[in-house]
């Protein structure tokens, strides 16, 4: 898979917004791959790693997200359903399943109804090892402060505010990726 041509070809007009989502991507993948060398009892599948991480975040460019550059349409949260229609369209749908379900510490059908949020009606939770893992890396980096890496404690409070049940799965992530 050639994930440097799909970034190419949806952010070839705006290298800013590129920077943002190639920056962002590159430290997410570097905290995989190293879960991975860490943890090899886990069994991780590297290059796919490397490349669901590189693009768990192709969607944000058809977001309305003004800080980070993104002018298009839909609300942010929407970022990783339109990410994962982008790379099924490409023919990729083990990595389009990192796409809509990284965000957050997933999402359960509970917390979509409940919250009322503008996605399918089904649960968006990460269920493989490699989308728990590529999930858990990219809560330790935002795009608004590309060169810095949170704490777990900073992840957490970010986590915090949108309940209970994410935090736990973070967590749980934490004994088992740390």
């Amino acid at each position: 898979m050639d994930y440097d041509r799909i970034i190419h070809q949806y952010y070839d007009e705006d290298a800013a917004l590129r920077r943002i989502l190639v920056v962002h991507s590159e430290a997410v993948a570097r905290k995989a791959l190293h879960i991975a060398d860490v943890h090899p009892e886990l069994h991780l599948d590297r290059q796919f790693l490397l490349e669901a991480a590189m693009l768990h975040d192709i969607g944000i460019c058809q977001t309305d997200a003004p800080g980070i550059l993104c002018h298009g349409q839909s609300p942010y949260i929407c970022h990783g359903i339109l990410g994962a229609a982008i790379l099924r369209k490409e023919g990729y749908e083990r990595h389009a399943r990192v796409c809509e379900r990284h965000t957050g510490a997933g999402l359960s059908l509970d917390d979509i109804v409940r919250q009322n949020l503008p996605l399918p009606h089904r649960s968006l939770l990460p269920e493989t090892m490699e989308e728990q893992v590529i999930c858990y890396a990219d809560k330790f980096f935002s795009k608004t402060r590309l060169d810095q890496e949170k704490t777990i404690e900073q992840a957490e409070r970010s986590l915090a505010k949108f309940g209970e049940a994410g935090l736990e799965r973070f967590r749980l992530w934490v004994s088992l990726f740390s």
